[in-house]
């Protein structure tokens, strides 16, 4: 079943990207999944959306670091090749590349994700932090070609403020 982000948020998907049901695409624990049109090699590069409340005082680098211990945990190899902090006070935010190794419907793929993970306050009661996290998933080959479909969806989330007054 998907899952319901912390905070609700807009954003645009890419050309030719598509919006599927995250249990049908075997996601989840993820709140939204969009699949690029053309597979390489029989794999369906995607983007997924996730997401919850993190009142605890962990730091995104720290948020980060579980998320690669939770995908070593399934047993996949994952190797951290870049990251960064990117945004502002007010609208923090992290980067981070992972190259892995992993068995995907019983075929090994070299996989590169790109990850950001945004941290965004309740205006209402400060002390309510949701992160946010958005992730690229591609074959090794394929992901420089849809890395630019992925920033640019990245510009375009932003928090939903609900319907226009």
């Amino acid at each position: 079943m998907p899952t319901s982000l912390p905070v609700p948020i807009q954003f645009e998907l890419p050309e030719g990207w598509r919006a599927e049901p995250p249990d049908a695409v075997g996601a989840p624990g993820a709140a939204f999944v969009a699949r690029h049109p053309q597979p390489d090699a029989g794999f369906t590069a995607n983007i997924t959306i996730d997401g919850e409340y993190r009142p605890d005082p962990a730091t995104l680098p720290e948020i980060a670091r579980e998320s690669v211990e939770h995908l070593r945990a399934s047993g996949t190899s994952v190797e951290v090749v870049g990251g960064r902090e990117i945004g502002s006070v007010d609208a923090p935010g992290l980067t981070q590349t992972l190259a892995v190794s992993a068995l995907v419907g019983g075929v090994h793929r070299e996989l590169v994700q790109s990850q950001v993970y945004l941290s965004m306050l309740d205006v209402d009661d400060p002390r309510k932090r949701a992160v946010i996290r958005l992730i690229l998933t591609a074959t090794a080959s394929q992901h420089p070609y849809v890395l630019g479909d992925f920033q640019g969806f990245v510009r375009t989330v932003r928090p939903d403020s609900g319907p226009a007054a």
